[in-house]
């Protein structure tokens, strides 16, 4: 039996419908939607009510239930379209995009999204220091795990206690490492020599995702 979120997402891709249009046309909060998206509760029968007649679906289809009655979706009639695969990707708090923030961590929660982004997890972005690159405040970006990313590279760097999102440059010759805004209001973070003990690369961004 698919899950709950599974079923929304899919639904909602059918449509073409956003998050924001979908909250529009039920009265459903934007906050409320985006835990139901992100599969960290399910609704009330009257709001599971609502969703389900926008979207044109059955309630028990979007609970995901399936029988002999159920009418599933269908592409056949969106030929231009393919079907998206979705997969759940851990969520571990937020990531500064401006100063760095404390690094939180909240292992119940995930987010669905494209099961082909190769990433291992994901952070919630908060600010506006990477806006040159579209990742805006709120958006979810996608991490895959490594230690190290090439120069210019979009990484998620951990400085003492304190996470944020930036692009890397690292001077081997002259154990340089400075992490650059997509921002010019924002100066490069510069760290080195022994400054470079207290920063850690979790990994390189592969993608993000807007959940408003």
């Amino acid at each position: 039996m698919e899950d709950f979120t599974t079923r929304l997402i899919q639904a909602m891709q059918q449509k073409q419908m956003t998050q924001s249009e979908l909250c529009e046309k039920t009265g459903i909060s934007r906050s409320t939607m985006s835990q139901y998206c992100s599969g960290s509760f399910r609704p009330r029968d009257s709001k599971l009510r609502r969703i389900a007649k926008v979207l044109g679906v059955k309630e028990a289809w979007l609970m995901g239930y399936d029988s002999e009655d159920e009418q599933e979706l269908s592409l056949e009639d969106y030929p231009n379209l393919r079907p998206v695969r979705l997969k759940r990707f851990p969520l571990l708090g937020e990531i500064a995009c401006g100063e760095p923030i404390f690094a939180q961590e909240d292992r119940e929660s995930f987010i669905m999204a494209d099961a082909d982004i190769h990433a291992d997890f994901c952070l919630l972005a908060r600010g506006d220091s990477m806006i040159g690159a579209r990742i805006y405040d709120g958006d979810a970006v996608f991490i895959r795990s490594q230690p190290m990313v090439d120069n210019g590279e979009i990484a998620a760097v951990i400085i003492d206690d304190e996470a944020t999102l930036k692009r890397v440059y690292y001077d081997r010759k002259h154990a340089r490492l400075q992490l650059v805004a997509e921002n010019p209001a924002y100066s490069p973070l510069v760290y080195v020599g022994e400054e470079l003990e207290y920063v850690r690369i979790l990994g390189k961004a592969v993608g993000f995702m807007s959940l408003l």
